[in-house]
């Protein structure tokens, strides 16, 4: 008797039943009320008020505990330490260009003419480089913002230390007075600091920010994701590091600079691959100007190197500066790789802190090739087991 109840219902089951409750829990979710979301965290960009001080040394330390560095994990929750980073680096990216600015830099936007209200970027510049008759330029890091060399750097050893403050000072020293034979050499020069690391505009606070600062923008909830960028958050010529290097040396450096300048370039990690680049394909333009160049963390290689005549510029007039348990300044392997001598940087684990540690021997360097336009670095080859084959001798 049940023999056709039990078929039909088994029809029906596979028939209607069961394909309706497939699609139905494939198309299961949970919806949440703005109101029952995480809220987005908030962290004021204020040292004291992120429980930080800044002692004599001039560390950032907690104040609940003098000894202790800043401390990024407070929370299981991601977006928490990072908003609370971005509001730590807010307030050293403050300080750092209060100092840099002290020192006398300026700020000049690009592109060029550009209204303070409309898409730029600004970099710091000496106020008379227009006319001075050395330039020292430093193409930074693009994953750092302006005048910074490594936060890490600032919080633990100094602000000065980890930001250009110091290198920028000594730069500018003796445009006050000359202290020793190195500095008799930076009479007259001037310093630019570019800014590749802070390419994305943003509308509201009118603003040129870096990609992790987009990211620590306010947001509904703790669990959104990032607000899309449009064709309105790009700063034109400046699109991205690349564009902005070949801007500098088109249009601030091309046209602003005097005719007769010697530059010295200065390149960190991708700040310098973009200048190697782009003095590759336009060496015959620039090569009467660029007295020198010296890199951090190079990352371009010979195939780079092209004209002929600009492959014997890197391995005469450059050389870079890398990774290396060795004390700072020893010739290490490198040359076949890079075209040019190598050295360590008397750090073996953190690229950030190649600028910290190596801008005076880079400094001293660069006076003494730019004293001589003659001078040529001779090939320094150092086996990959550390034993060098050759001496480090300029002739």
């Amino acid at each position: 008797m049940l023999t056709p109840f039990l078929s039909l219902f088994s029809f029906v089951y596979s028939h209607l039943l069961h394909p309706i409750y497939r699609t139905t829990r494939r198309s299961i979710m949970f919806v949440f009320r703005a109101e029952d979301l995480p809220k987005d965290p908030v962290f004021p960009a204020d040292l004291k008020q992120l429980g930080y001080f800044i002692n004599d040394q001039d560390q950032i330390k907690k104040i609940s505990n003098p000894e202790e560095d800043f401390v990024f994990k407070i929370n299981t929750n991601d977006r928490y330490n990072e908003m609370q980073k971005e509001a730590m680096n807010t307030c050293i990216r403050q300080i750092v260009i209060s100092r840099l600015l002290n020192l006398g830099l300026e700020t000049l936007r690009l592109p060029i003419g550009a209204a303070a209200n409309s898409q730029h970027v600004p970099i710091l510049t000496s106020p008379a480089f227009q006319s001075q008759p050395r330039l020292i330029v430093v193409f930074g890091d693009p994953t750092q913002d302006l005048g910074i060399w490594a936060y890490r750097v600032i919080s633990k050893k100094g602000i000065n230390i980890g930001s250009a403050v110091n290198f920028a000072t000594a730069v500018n020293q003796d445009q006050k007075q000359s202290q020793d034979n190195w500095s008799n050499s930076r009479t007259g020069t001037g310093l630019i600091l570019t800014n590749p690391g802070q390419l994305v505009w943003h509308c509201g606070k009118e603003q040129a920010i870096s990609l992790p600062m987009w990211h620590a923008l306010p947001r509904r909830s703790a669990v959104e994701p990032p607000m899309r960028m449009t064709f309105r958050n790009k700063i034109p010529g400046n699109e991205t590091w690349q564009d902005h290097i070949t801007y500098v040396f088109e249009e601030v450096l091309g046209k602003l600079a005097a005719p007769d300048v010697k530059i010295d370039v200065i390149g960190l990690a991708e700040g310098g691959l973009g200048a190697v680049r782009y003095l590759a394909e336009h060496w015959p333009t620039w090569q009467s100007r660029i007295s020198s160049i010296c890199l951090t963390n190079p990352l371009h290689d010979t195939n780079h190197l092209h004209p002929p005549e600009f492959a014997t510029f890197m391995s005469t007039r450059s050389r870079a500066y890398l990774l290396s348990e060795k004390p700072l300044s020893t010739p290490v392997a490198g040359r076949y790789e890079f075209g040019c001598n190598c050295y360590s940087a008397g750090e073996a684990l953190d690229v950030e802190s190649i600028m910290p540690r190596a801008w005076g021997g880079m400094l001293k360097w660069l006076d003494v090739m730019f004293e001589n336009s003659a001078l040529e670095e001779v090939e320094v080859i150092v086996a990959e087991d550390g034993e060098g084959e050759g001496d480090v001798v300029a002739s």
